[in-house]
């Protein structure tokens, strides 16, 4: 075990290396605004211009920038200065991640308490009328839009602008404290975020849960524990669940380090100042050393989820050993 987990934080590594390759690559090579001019403001004189360039080091190719960026993070952790805000990266992501992190959490907990008894409900119902009422539900709702659900949701809920009024706070995120330090403004303002993403994503899980439930309650094991007498809801959420939430937690790895990689649109929509927002804003400005931050901090989330579902796996399934020849 301990040599697996090596040889993934040392994979993690290398991703971290390519995305941040990839990243500068595509900068540099698709036509984007000038970070410079964006900086300089309206009719720059040439000094200035000439001054700026050579201050945000882009009179260097990009190779030579690269070098020095992957010098910096590698025996710093410094990921440079930002274009526009002459600020760190570090501490502008670290200022943005209690946002992500209670927007991600939070919406995580009520998915999947919607979606995991839904998706129970509807594998134990199989093919019932109670089991396509849930399978018709969470087609609709997959199929909705994300950034949609949100817009309607202020439209009809928000205490501003919506048509019942009934949440304070909805889409207007406090200037100041977070989560843990002002959770009196803040948790107000998430709620109807974490409504909305757990809508959306508590259809797929609902759908992901039956699926895997269905085929785990054909198993032999399953028709021995029913012979053997064991009550039924021991039987499907002792013996069953145990097994079926073995792709679960797979997709519940790679959408919290999506959502903790940023939450674009959600965050957008309701104005929460996570790294999201950051992200689309930074990209809106062509400010390199922001993109490049908040892209390997997705990758970073991603794949560290990836290795953390894969220990999990070992705890879920006793089939599962991570040995020498584990991948």
């Amino acid at each position: 075990m301990g040599a697996y987990v090596v040889r993934r934080l040392l994979w993690l590594i290398a991703v971290l290396i390519a995305v941040s390759l990839v990243t500068f690559v595509i900068f540099y090579v698709l036509p984007s605004a000038d970070p410079v001019l964006l900086r300089a403001g309206k009719n720059p004189s040439p000094e200035v211009v000439q001054s700026i360039t050579h201050t945000l080091g882009l009179d260097r190719p990009w190779y030579v920038q690269y070098g020095r960026y992957m010098e910096r993070l590698v025996l710093h952790l410094d990921l440079g200065r930002s274009y526009q805000n002459d600020a760190s990266v570090r501490h502008l992501l670290w200022d943005r991640l209690p946002a992500t992190l209670a927007l991600a959490f939070g919406a995580m907990v009520l998915w999947l308490l919607i979606g995991i008894p839904l998706g129970i409900f509807s594998a134990v119902r199989h093919r019932r009328a109670g089991d396509r009422v849930v399978t018709g539900v969470s087609l609709l709702l997959v199929s909705a839009p994300v950034y949609w659900l949100g817009l309607v949701a202020l439209y009809v809920f928000s205490a501003d602008i919506g048509k019942l009024r009934w949440l304070e706070g909805a889409g207007s995120y406090p200037t100041h404290g977070t989560i843990f330090t002002n959770p009196g403004e803040v948790v107000p303002s998430l709620i109807l975020p974490w409504i909305v993403l757990a809508i959306s994503f508590a259809a797929i899980y609902a759908r992901f849960v039956r699926g895997s439930l269905v085929e785990v309650l054909r198993e032999d094991y399953i028709r021995t524990a029913r012979a053997k007498g064991l009550p039924e809801r021991t039987v499907v959420l002792k013996h069953g669940m145990r097994a079926a939430m073995t792709p679960v937690v797979t997709i519940l790895g790679l959408d919290l380090g999506i959502l903790l990689g940023g939450a674009i649109l959600v965050e957008t929509v309701f104005n929460v100042p996570g790294i999201g927002r950051l992200a689309y804003d930074s990209i809106q400005t062509s400010d390199l050393p922001m993109i490049q931050g908040t892209v390997l901090a997705g990758a970073f989330f991603i794949v560290l989820l990836t290795l953390v579902v894969d220990l999990v796996y070992a705890f879920l399934d006793p089939r599962v050993r991570y040995g020498q020849g584990a991948p």
